[in-house]
């Protein structure tokens, strides 16, 4: 779709494709309603002044969107081969092990039970071990520091999910 396909959707149409990179409701509306966009900047501007100051809810909301990734073999099939996916990206990517696969799921499980919403990270280009470490960095949060840090990787993926719509 093009910028000016999106500009021009119907409203029910337009929430269908903000949805698509952003399930909090809110931040949805305020997007439709933000249309038409000048250019590709200003929809992406648009998309961050739409994202400050929602309520928290409207942050959890969001992370609703996204699958819990909590049992090993979801996680082994999506890393099974971390370096082919990751390739140009990354220097040094090794396939992710049993070890950190296990780890991984646990330490989501172990965030999901301390903050009460799914572990949140902008996983592109990031490899299991990578993920790993950043969850783990995470976990000692207090939960508002936490939904701050999520609700910051959140608009990271929305971003992205706004140039592949485009």
């Amino acid at each position: 779709m093009t910028l000016n396909e999106l500009n021009q959707l119907g409203n029910e149409k337009a929430v269908e494709a903000f949805m698509q990179c952003c399930t909090a409701s809110s931040w949805v509306d305020k997007m439709v309603a933000s249309r038409p966009f000048a250019d590709v900047a200003a929809m992406s501007a648009a998309a961050d002044k739409n994202w400050q100051g929602l309520l928290d809810s409207d942050y959890l909301e969001a992370f609703e969107g996204h699958p819990k990734i909590g049992d090993v073999n979801s996680l082994r099939a999506k890393y099974a081969n971390t370096k082919a996916l990751a390739s140009g990206e990354q220097s040094s990517v090794n396939e992710a092990s049993e070890q950190v696969l296990n780890d991984l799921s646990q330490g989501n499980d172990d965030y999901f039970n301390k903050f009460g919403f799914i572990f949140i990270v902008c996983a592109t280009g990031k490899s299991a071990a990578q993920m790993l470490a950043l969850l783990q960095a995470r976990l000692p949060n207090d939960r508002a520091t936490e939904l701050v840090n999520a609700s910051e990787e959140q608009r990271k993926i929305f971003h992205i999910r706004l140039e592949k719509l485009l």
